[in-house]
């Protein structure tokens, strides 16, 4: 986590929403990085989870990610919850709750649903309280202005 928590402090320096992912193989090795990019890419789908997964498919060579592990510091949102699935995640750990978008248990829980084939091991609120204030602190200096 304290990897995916240096991908979301870049993203604040760049002034985008600090959430940043890494994916983690079945031996422990980062193989993919990732943060948000919405802003600079002017890309809805500009998630640190897309970027990160996207990534790590490229670099495996093969879009099952099966015995990878999804890390990152925010809960995802439906359309990342629905990526991971698609590229059959085998673990996702993720830091604070999404109480407005979260897909793994805030709002709903797309990741642990029963109606789809996979469903990956799913931890949360490691290193929650980092997580949270760093995304507390990039909101609270934009309502600043």
């Amino acid at each position: 986590m304290r990897e995916a928590l240096q991908e979301a402090e870049a993203a604040a320096a760049a002034e985008e929403v600090p959430v940043g992912c890494v994916v983690v193989d079945a031996g422990g090795g980062i193989v993919a990085r990732g943060r948000d990019r919405r802003q600079a890419a002017s890309d809805p789908l500009g998630h640190a989870e897309v970027e990160a997964i996207r990534l790590a498919a490229a670099v495996q060579g093969d879009w099952r990610l099966d015995g990878h592990t999804v890390v990152v510091t925010l809960e995802p949102c439906p359309m990342c919850a629905g990526l991971i699935l698609m590229a059959r995640v085998g673990r996702v750990i993720f830091g604070a709750r999404n109480v407005k978008w979260g897909a793994a248990g805030s709002r709903l829980d797309l990741l642990r649903a029963a109606s789809f084939p996979h469903r990956p091991d799913v931890r949360e609120g490691m290193l929650a309280e980092a997580c949270g204030a760093l995304l507390s602190a990039y909101f609270a200096r934009r309502r600043a202005g």
